[in-house]
């Protein structure tokens, strides 16, 4: 049995439709959102909620864990999920990363999937990790009314990855991990890019050619990055996450280009274009 979390999600939906027929649980905070997919079972629960988890993780061998939605307690609803999920007896936690995850990364977010992944180790349980790239559609959802996109990235370069290809390498892993015995992912830790790294002057090129209207690629200084966005009344901590994500953007820490999808799934990753085109 492969549980699922976050499965009324862009990512979630797009995993549990490449897992028809296969003995799943979707664990969701509203059943009537669940997707409807043979072979599916539907429990109530949230992240962090020990009893409810602790029923719906009953039987459920392999736990797809997808992040949740960025909050500032996000890291300790993870570790209640994850010592539920132990307790309840699951055996694998594949859990939904980022690149780079570390205690100092620069993009703020990745800290938390950081202490996330170290709970996941700390608690005994076989895992695997897929610490995905920023995604190819955050790119394009960048650019404002006036055709820019404006962000503190310099010209660094940035291998975004498709949410298509994040859920086929889910799939697979998922699948070997329920097979019941040990595979080549359990423990692994795998980075999911796109087929190469772009900077954002590049990817407003792209988005010129095929949308037919000019964009362009405006970088700011940090100090106007946190100005922009604080106009949003958003909390601190939410700003610091939109800002980091183009800074590590400049830092380079989210250039290096895996072959992770590749390898996994037999498929190529899609490039920015072919996403762009195919919209």
């Amino acid at each position: 049995m492969i549980g699922v979390t976050g499965s009324t999600g862009q990512l979630g939906s797009r995993i549990v439709s490449r897992l028809a027929g296969v003995p799943l649980r979707l664990i969701v905070r509203d059943p009537e959102r669940a997707p409807v997919v043979p072979g599916a079972s539907v429990a109530r629960a949230a992240y962090g909620e020990h009893a409810p988890l602790l029923d719906a993780l009953d039987g459920v061998d392999v736990l797809m864990l997808l992040s949740a939605t960025e909050s500032a307690d996000r890291v300790a609803l993870h570790k209640a999920t994850v010592d539920a999920a132990v307790a309840a007896g699951v055996r694998r936690i594949v859990y939904t990363s980022f690149v780079g995850a570390a205690p100092g990364a620069t993009f703020t977010f990745a800290r938390d999937h950081w202490h996330t992944e170290q709970h996941i180790r700390s608690s005994g349980v076989d895992f695997t990790f897929l610490r995905d790239n920023l995604y190819l559609d955050f790119v394009s959802g960048g650019v404002g009314e006036d055709g820019v996109i404006r962000g503190p990235a310099g010209d660094g370069r940035v291998a975004a990855v498709a949410r298509d290809d994040v859920a086929a390498v889910a799939a697979a892993v998922l699948r070997s991990a329920s097979a019941g015995s040990a595979d080549e992912h359990s423990g692994a830790t795998y980075d999911l890019t796109g087929p190469r790294a772009f900077t954002l002057a590049e990817a407003a090129a792209v988005l010129t050619d095929v949308w037919g209207r000019k964009v362009r690629y405006e970088p700011e200084t940090l100090d106007e990055a946190y100005r922009s966005r604080e106009s949003y009344g958003a909390a601190a901590w939410e700003v610091a996450g939109w800002v980091t994500s183009y800074a590590a953007i400049a830092s380079g820490e989210l250039s290096p280009v895996s072959t992770a999808v590749r390898d996994i799934t037999g498929v190529e990753p899609t490039g920015f274009e072919e996403y762009v085109r195919a919209q």
